[in-house]
């Protein structure tokens, strides 16, 4: 399973994939997919599940801003996660 942290532009996706990769956890950034994101305008962080809850911890020392946490769940697609 993994997470996808969905970030407002490509600026904010490199921030975020930064500050995870500094603290150790691997993180791709990539087009947010249509279906969580209809106009395409965002990008989102992809994360391994046994990550999230020490890269949520470090998104929030750092401040930087996110737009959701989705889960892609075998075969049911993205669902937003809420916290």
């Amino acid at each position: 399973m993994v997470y996808l942290i969905m970030c407002r532009s490509l600026t904010y996706a490199q921030r975020v994939s930064n500050a995870l990769e500094r603290a150790g956890i691997p993180a791709r950034v990539l087009r947010s997919p249509g279906e969580i994101s209809p106009t395409g305008c965002s990008y989102s962080v992809k994360i391994a599940a046994r990550n999230l809850a020490r890269a949520l911890t470090i998104l929030n020392g750092t401040r930087l801003p996110y737009l959701g946490i989705y889960v892609n769940a075998a075969g049911y697609g993205y669902r937003e996660v809420e916290l």
